[in-house]
């Protein structure tokens, strides 16, 4: 395997896309808005799906729309807090969610834009939900204590989300037109029940819906199973035909480098994958030392095979965990033909350079994925034949 010496950088202007060791060409890249900062908080769940849903508005030609996120969450925690009582406090009350919360918040309440509702109502220019959190949990825990969630309960939790993310708005003005959350809704166009959830795992049968067994997964939803090379055909068609992707997998691996702007999957590494010049030195290395050499993303590698039953080892050993959401806008290609899936993050634009965004590789998507969200449209006739879609 050759080498190409490249500096770290990304190009996103025609051509290609650049990281340290790596080349990437684009093959598909679909409209995204901006990348955004779920900063000290663990909403990404909120924030992938906001922008899935942002680019859905663009493909719909719509135009270009900055969600408010917060006023999601809000809800999610309200309903969060139901659910944990109604369980007698076994519930989820965490700041985790999947995408399908989004899809029950806002056929709830609305939607509203950024402007008319950030979720910032302290002493700081980027979210932070520590300490809301930890009084929601006091306030919580006792309610479950007394076994009575009195009207002075309510008003507590309303406040403690007033003083943090600031009052609801009831009716609003944007672009020159009033609107309230549901009405503003309403005018995207979105009907949420075309949005399907796909995952891929071998201990329920294939083409069947069941609930993942994952802890963010607190409404227990059920997701459509698909084998794996179909829930990738899935991906692919989607993109190549204009829609783009919600996902949601572990990001816990070495191998996940948002600095570097990539997400890789390897294998054991051989001396004879090393280019010419570095043999004799990497001939005299362990495994883990070659290891920590790919771990520098100075050169592609070779990636692990990924079946769905490596897959599923990974799962059942708990390596393969529910960590993280965040929005595929493309596929690109490195310098060796190996697929990547262009991903757009939650995590700002200052902690990469790569403007916010990774390329992650198509052994990493197959080994690493929990499920996918995508349109009802985006998915092939012969596969929602066999979902009964």
């Amino acid at each position: 395997m050759k080498t190409l010496a490249l500096s770290c950088a990304l190009l996103l202007a025609a051509g290609g896309t650049f990281a340290q060791g790596y080349q990437f060409t684009e093959v598909v890249k679909l409209p995204a808005t901006p990348v955004k900062n779920q900063a000290s908080t663990g909403t990404c769940w909120c924030f992938a799906t906001t922008s899935f849903l942002e680019s859905e508005l663009l493909r719909m030609g719509k135009g270009t729309y900055d969600l408010s996120e917060m006023f999601i969450v809000r809800q999610k925690y309200m309903n969060q807090l139901q659910d944990n009582y109604l369980r007698e406090g076994k519930g989820n009350i965490g700041q985790g969610s999947l995408s399908h919360t989004y899809k029950h918040a806002f056929d709830q309440v609305g939607v509203v834009p950024e402007e008319a509702y950030t979720g910032i109502n302290y002493n700081s220019d980027r979210h932070n939900h520590g300490e809301l959190v930890k009084y929601l949990h006091a306030i919580a825990n006792v309610a479950i204590q007394l076994r009575h969630r009195s009207p002075e309960y309510d008003k507590l939790i309303n406040n403690l989300f007033d003083t943090y993310l600031g009052k609801l708005p009831e009716k609003f003005t944007y672009k020159g037109k009033e609107y309230t959350p549901k009405t503003f809704a309403a005018s995207l166009g979105l009907d949420m029940d075309d949005y399907i959830e796909l995952t891929s795992f071998t201990h329920h049968p294939y083409y069947k819906p069941f609930s993942p067994e994952v802890p963010d997964n607190w409404e227990h939803e059920l997701m459509y199973n698909l084998p794996l090379d179909e829930l990738i055909s899935v991906m692919d068609s989607a993109l190549g035909n204009g829609y783009t992707v919600c996902w949601d997998g572990d990001v816990s691996e070495k191998g996940f480098s948002f600095k570097n702007g990539v997400a890789i999957n390897p294998e054991v590494v051989k001396v004879e994958d090393f280019s010419t010049t570095d043999r004799a030195r990497f001939e005299k290395m362990d495994i883990k030392e070659r290891l920590d050499e790919v771990y520098k993303f100075e050169q592609p590698c070779p990636e692990i095979n990924v079946t769905p039953e490596v897959r599923q080892q990974g799962f059942e050993a708990f390596v393969t965990t529910d960590d993280h959401l965040m929005h595929i806008t493309g596929i690109a290609k490195d310098q060796n033909g190996t697929k990547y899936y262009i991903t757009k993050n939650s995590w700002g634009t200052d902690r990469n350079a790569f403007g916010g965004y990774l390329n992650m590789s198509d052994s990493f998507v197959r080994a690493k994925t929990i499920y996918i969200m995508v349109h009802k449209d985006a998915i092939p006739a012969g596969t929602r034949a066999k979902l009964k879609l």
